[in-house]
């Protein structure tokens, strides 16, 4: 009689939503989606980590969310910063009460 073959367990699959967090923050700080691009980063990584946290070991790549996570706050404060500049720069700061 012959023995059925053993098969390995299946490997863990990355999380798509902590690639797609990774990837839309690095494109946030890149400047190619300036604001969009972390706020989604930040949103798509803290739900990648909770799906991540849920599936027994399902599914990896809570590093990648976690970067995405930070990339995007790093990136909108950026953005913030970079826009701040821009009006004072053209002088629309003191007509909204920003600055002295």
């Amino acid at each position: 009689m012959a023995e059925s073959p053993v098969s390995a367990p299946p490997t863990p699959g990355t999380s798509g939503k902590a690639i797609a967090s990774l990837v839309l923050s690095l494109l946030g700080l890149l400047g190619v989606l300036p604001l969009i691009g972390p706020i989604l980063g930040i949103v798509f990584g803290n739900q990648a980590r909770g799906e991540i946290a849920q599936s027994g070991g399902a599914l990896t790549g809570a590093e990648l969310a976690q970067a995405g996570v930070i990339l995007g706050w790093i990136g909108l404060a950026l953005t913030a910063a970079g826009l701040l500049c821009v009006c004072a720069i053209l002088g629309l700061a003191p007509l909204h009460g920003i600055g002295p």
